[in-house]
């Protein structure tokens, strides 16, 4: 009996292994797992570009009014957050694809354009009346932000099919956030004396050529990206699948709980980091006494961060991706919330912000592992992979969250009376106060409670769905490729 009993679980055992189309237990070559992170690096100096430093440009620069850019900022990125489904339906409508793969070519292309673009953002023509600057400013934040769409979501959807090894999603998720946080980093630190140094008091000059710079590095960082990484995962495409539209927009977001949860975390989570990065210029300059300060702030607080991120996979591995973000999360929230109530002084202000930054970058970085395991999620639950529409479906929150950020941190100032190059009252030293510390410290506490809520996909039972699609199956049977 107890031949027989070895003879049928070896041959099912066999069996087993001949219908394996994916290996979840075997990793990818760590060059890979490194060169994915310097897609985001690239991504970092043109997109940090316009997240931290386009209001200061618009508005003393320029001099566009503070309300009037954060008109610009809030409906740009409303229209940018619609037409993330397009973008991904056309990523996932993608029927010939070469040996380079489904998002690859896509994802360098569109790095191309929008390194073009970037400098443009940055760029106003002479002699325009105000009416023209403000048209100029829509038109060219929206032609961006649509084009990034097209690099960002065929982005995001490579790690998908990369690999499906927990640890490698978990190692990219690191490499993605170092090279995010480290473009901040540089951006933070050299950008605004860098426009300095080359258009001394012509400010439009300095932040073109500066601009110019930026995004020549972060095309080339993402041609690293393009070379250095494979799409590994062999994936069950039906042929004769139906374009996909809005519908199956919405369908996705509310049939995939984890990435219902996600979608909702993010629009706290981003609108915090960017409302800091916004915020953290006029800080220095006005709350602080000294915009000198603003580069030393963010090499320090940026640089810690970046300690944190190399820490992502130890923390994952022994306490997981949900008691991780949590924990990250409550530290975060309680320094930023410090921050307010503490009256100004340098030296608290760096410890504190540099505690709730690093405390956030952490599960920002989770997050990257988070939607990759979202979109197996949803290829078991409904037996059709939809990489790109599912990472736009996120994208869609990151770009609502910039346009929150970005009604928070130009509103604010509106509202408390900011005027440009001169010094503030009272109220809009309070106002850049509560919108640098407070806002985040809020947006944080809320991040935590729909993770610790909401998010029901654990580790567990992400092996399970992993170890099902290695097999080529799904919740209700067989994938199936016809």
């Amino acid at each position: 009996m107890e031949s027989i009993n070895s003879d049928d679980t070896s041959e099912s055992s066999k069996k087993d292994s001949q219908n394996l189309v994916n290996d979840s237990s075997k990793q990818i070559p760590v060059y890979q797992k490194i060169a994915y992170g310097f897609g985001d690096f690239g991504n970092g100096f043109m997109f940090d570009l316009g997240q931290s430093y386009l209001t200061k440009f618009w508005i003393d620069g320029v001099g566009i009014g503070a309300g009037v850019v954060g008109g610009i900022f809030a409906f740009t990125k409303i229209f940018d957050a619609f037409m993330d489904p397009i973008a991904g339906s056309v990523v996932d409508n993608r029927k010939h694809i070469g040996k380079r793969g489904k998002f690859r070519p896509f994802m360098m292309v569109s790095a191309i354009i929008l390194g073009v673009l970037t400098v443009l953002t940055f760029t106003m023509p002479n002699n325009l009346t105000m009416t023209q600057k403000i048209i100029y400013a829509y038109a060219a934040y929206m032609i961006w932000g649509l084009t990034y769409s097209f690099t960002n979501d065929p982005y995001g959807s490579l790690a998908s099919v990369m690999s499906r090894n927990s640890q490698d999603r978990s190692f990219m998720a690191t490499t993605r956030q170092i090279g995010s946080v480290g473009a901040q980093f540089i951006a933070g630190v050299a950008f605004i004396p860098l426009t300095v140094m080359i258009g001394g008091s012509n400010q439009k000059k300095g932040y073109f050529f500066a601009s110019l710079i930026f995004a020549i590095i972060g095309v080339l960082m993402f041609a690293i990206c393009y070379f250095g990484t494979r799409e590994n995962v062999h994936v069950n495409r039906k042929k004769s699948a139906q374009k996909e539209g809005f519908k199956d927009y919405f369908r996705v977001i509310f049939k995939n709980g984890p990435l219902g949860a996600i979608i909702l975390m993010t629009l706290f989570t981003i609108s915090a980091m960017n409302t800091n990065n916004q915020m953290m210029v006029f800080y220095a300059e006005y709350n602080l006494g000294n915009i000198g300060l603003q580069p030393l702030i963010n090499a320090i607080m940026m640089g810690c961060s970046i300690v944190g991120v190399f820490m992502i996979p130890f923390l994952t591995k022994h306490f997981g991706q949900k008691k991780t973000a949590m924990c990250s999360f409550i530290i975060g929230a309680v320094a930023n919330l410090l921050n307010f109530i503490l009256p100004n002084n340098v030296v608290t202000f760096i410890i504190l912000v540099t505690i709730g930054y690093t405390a956030l970058a952490i599960p920002n970085g989770i997050t990257w592992a988070m939607v990759s395991n979202a979109i197996d999620y949803g290829e078991w639950r409904s037996g059709t992979r939809k990489e790109g529409i599912t990472y736009a479906a996120f994208n869609f929150s990151r770009k609502i969250a910039q346009s929150l950020a970005a009604l928070v941190s130009s509103g604010v100032l509106a509202l408390t009376g900011y005027v440009a190059n001169a010094p503030q009252t009272a109220s809009a030293l309070q106002g850049i106060k509560a919108a640098m510390t407070l806002y985040p410290g809020v947006c944080l506490l809320l991040a935590a409670v729909v993770i610790g809520f909401l998010y029901k996909l654990d580790d567990k039972k992400f092996a399970q769905i992993a170890d099902d699609l290695d097999h080529g199956r799904w919740e209700g049977g067989k994938i199936s490729d016809n």
